[in-house]
C-alpha cells in the first residue's frame, strides 16, 4: 500500500483507526459465540416412526478431521494474506476473521433455535440398539451420553461447511481482487486460481454427508451461510472489480480510499 502522507497521518494509520472498533466487535461476537455453544439445544420431537431415517451408522469416523476446518477456514487464508501483505506492503487484509467468525455465530444460533436432528440420533440416544419412547409423547427417551446427546440436535445448518465455505469463498474473493480476476482478458488461469479454495471446501461439504453425520439439507444450508457472509464480508472491506473507482480497487481496503479522498479534499482547502 502507498505511504502517502498528509500532515501526521496517513491513509494506513487512518484505515487501523476505522479497524480498530471492527475487532472489538469481533470480540463481542466471540463472546456470543462462547455463550453459544453453552446454550442447551431446542429438542424437536423425534418420534418412532421418523426413527427409521435416524438409524445411519452410529458416529463414523470423520473423513474429514475435526482440525482440519479451521486450518482451511483461517490458516490457509491467512498464509496466502501473509505473502499478499509482505509483497504489497499492505497488513489491513486480514479480515477473513470477520467472515468466520460472524457464520459460526450464526450457524450456531441456527443450531439451538432449530434443533434438527442428526441422521445417527438412534443410535446416540439407544448405544445399545434399544429404543425407547415417551408412551404419551411418543418421543425419544434417550439414554447415551448426555454431550452426545446434546450435538444430537445440533445438525441444521452444518458447522463445518458453513466455516470452511466462510474462510474459502472469502480467499476466492479476494484473490479475484489481488489478481484482477474479472478484468475482461479471459484469462482462465486466473479462474483455476480463484476456484482452487472452492473445490478444497466443496470436499470439506461432501464429506459430511458421506460420513452420516448431517442431512444434505444441512450441508446445503451451512454451504449457503458461509458463502452469503463471505460475499458480504468482502463487499464491506474491498471494492469490487468491475468498479473503475480506483486503480488499485480489489488490491486495498475501501476504508484506504476514503482515507485518501478525506486527505485530499483537506489538502486542497488548505491550499486554497
Amino acid at each position: 500500500m502507498p505511504d502517502i502522507e498528509w500532515g501526521s497521518h496517513t491513509p494506513q494509520s487512518q484505515v487501523a483507526t476505522i479497524h480498530k472498533h471492527g475487532w472489538l466487535i469481533l470480540l463481542l461476537l466471540l463472546v456470543i459465540e462462547a455463550i453459544l455453544l453453552m446454550i442447551e439445544p431446542f429438542r424437536r420431537l423425534a418420534g418412532e416412526d421418523i426413527m427409521t431415517d435416524m438409524k445411519y451408522p452410529p458416529l463414523k469416523t470423520n473423513t474429514g478431521l475435526f482440525w482440519a476446518v479451521p486450518i482451511l477456514a483461517i490458516v490457509l487464508p491467512f498464509v496466502v494474506f501473509l505473502v499478499c501483505c509482505f509483497t504489497c506492503d499492505n497488513f489491513h487484509d486480514f479480515r477473513v476473521i470477520s467472515s468466520v467468525v460472524l457464520t459460526a455465530m450464526i450457524t450456531d444460533a441456527l443450531k439451538d433455535t432449530v434443533g434438527q436432528q442428526r441422521p445417527d440420533l438412534f443410535w446416540r440416544s439407544f448405544p445399545h440398539g434399544i429404543g425407547v419412547f415417551d408412551p404419551m409423547m411418543k418421543d425419544v427417551i434417550c439414554h447415551g451420553d448426555k454431550a452426545v446427546i446434546k450435538e444430537s440436535y445440533k445438525s441444521f445448518p452444518s458447522g463445518h461447511p458453513s466455516w470452511s465455505f466462510a474462510g474459502l469463498s472469502y480467499l476466492s474473493w479476494y484473490l479475484a481482487g489481488k489478481i484482477r480476476a474479472f478484468d475482461r482478458r479471459s484469462h482462465i488461469a486466473k479462474l483455476c486460481i480463484i476456484h482452487f479454495p472452492l473445490l478444497l471446501v466443496a470436499f470439506v461439504a461432501i464429506s459430511r454427508v458421506d460420513d452420516y453425520w448431517r442431512h444434505c439439507q444441512d450441508v446445503i444450508a451451512g454451504a449457503l451461510l458461509g458463502s452469503v457472509v463471505a460475499a458480504f464480508c468482502y463487499l464491506q472491506f474491498f471494492y469490487p472489480n468491475d468498479m473503475n473507482i480506483h486503480v488499485h480497487a480489489g488490491w486495498v481496503p475501501r476504508t484506504y480510499f476514503h482515507a485518501m479522498e478525506e486527505r485530499n479534499g483537506a489538502h486542497s482547502s488548505a491550499q486554497r
